[in-house]
């Protein structure tokens, strides 16, 4: 290779260079500015939703976001979280908006959804925890007894999952395979 090829070589290396640095710091500087963007998305959310609540009803709510919103409800829930949680939007630099949700703890979607349903599923005493708990707040027609039975029938199942659990030695229970005993404790 000539002395000049090698030169004009090394001249696009730094020239890619410099636009490599430069393309970073604007996605750097996207990314604040769209967590800010959305912070101060959900301190607006808040605001509106309280003018909502007082002058249509809390269940005019998911009208207003269906009519005037052009997120998802989800989304305005999330910004909403983010602006409960976070009272500057200085304590969020230098992250991105998933590390923010990340950090606070607020659930979102997989950047590549899946088609159809999870495929793993849930241990039984999850899905049997949250039947019971879907149970409890949605009986409100019923009377004490046949609340009081739905719940005893609800809570059998949970509890025969959960003894096992609660009947081993303290040193055996550590040592309890969980998917092991899922097996031997079918409905």
């Amino acid at each position: 290779m000539s002395p000049a090829s090698v030169t004009t070589v090394a001249m696009e290396i730094n020239r890619l260079h410099e636009e490599a640095k430069r393309s970073a710091c604007a996605s750097r500087q996207a990314l604040q500015d769209s967590l800010v963007a959305a912070w101060q998305a959900g301190r607006m959310l808040v605001e509106e939703r309280k003018r909502v609540f007082h002058t249509m009803g809390p269940g005019a709510w998911l009208h207003w976001l269906k009519a005037n919103f052009r997120g998802t409800a989800r989304t305005a829930q999330r910004y909403i979280r983010l602006a409960h949680c976070v009272s500057d939007a200085a304590f969020l630099q230098g992250m991105s908006l998933r590390q923010a949700y990340a950090r606070l703890g607020i659930a979102t979607e997989p950047k590549t959804p899946g088609k159809g349903r999870l495929r793993h599923t849930l241990p039984v005493h999850v899905v049997l925890a949250n039947r019971l708990l879907r149970s409890l707040k949605r009986r409100p027609g019923q009377t004490g007894a046949e609340q009081g039975e739905a719940y005893r029938r609800d809570l059998r199942a949970l509890f025969e999952k959960l003894r096992p659990w609660f009947e081993c030695p303290p040193k055996a229970s550590a040592a309890l395979n969980f998917s092991a005993m899922e097996r031997s404790h079918k409905p």
